[in-house]
């Protein structure tokens, strides 16, 4: 018989690239299966890029998220129900700009994670996403900055730091140049996934 491997449900709100990343890894290296991808935006790329993959994807508003609800096969249920029936053993966060609500840290203890494009502590917290964190690291004169992927906790970017890799900023950077070393630092999240995953 063969051994059931983790399920995880990637939640994204935008193009996707981390999203396809990580479920073009599972597809590969079989060691995780992502069951679905859910979207709080209905126009994100990222919706398109998981139909191409064959991976169901759904989507919701922020309030619909915030009270625990999923239009789900034409009917509304409660998200963590619909989470429970596609076998969800972790959440993966991949450019998610929406706060993660009690009730999902509650339900998945341990078992949430995020990639912030940025060296936590610093340069986390509320409207600290995309462009806004590398025109901050910028604008502060930073030397280094990188990527953290954390346990998510009921604060915005703050949870266990489970990896941490650096980049190098120099004068010459802009928001843009900066944006492309980090998002290929961005690559290792699938791999993280994994290892995170088989030590539980």
């Amino acid at each position: 018989m063969e051994k059931s491997v983790p399920n995880i449900v990637i939640f994204a709100s935008g193009s996707g690239s981390n999203a396809e990343n990580i479920i073009k890894w599972a597809q590969n290296r079989k060691t995780y299966r992502v069951a679905a991808v859910l979207c709080n935006r209905k126009d994100a790329f990222v919706l398109t890029r998981a139909e191409r993959l064959g991976v169901p994807h759904y989507t919701f508003t922020a309030s619909e998220f915030r009270s625990n609800t999923l239009v789900y096969k034409g009917e509304s249920r409660k998200l963590t129900d619909v989470l429970h029936e596609l076998g969800t053993d972790f959440i993966i966060l991949a450019g998610f700009l929406l706060k993660v609500p009690e009730y999902l840290i509650a339900e998945w203890p341990e078992r949430i994670l995020n990639i912030h494009p940025a060296l936590l502590p610093s340069f986390g917290g509320k409207g600290m996403y995309g462009d806004h964190v590398h025109q901050a690291v910028i604008a502060a004169g930073e030397k280094e900055s990188g990527i953290t992927i954390h346990i998510v906790d009921n604060q915005y970017d703050h949870g266990k730091t489970i990896y941490q890799v650096r980049c190098t900023v120099t004068p010459e950077d802009t928001p843009e140049t900066l944006f492309a070393k980090v998002h290929e630092l961005e690559r290792a999240y699938p791999e993280v996934i994994e290892g995170y995953i088989s030590q539980l």
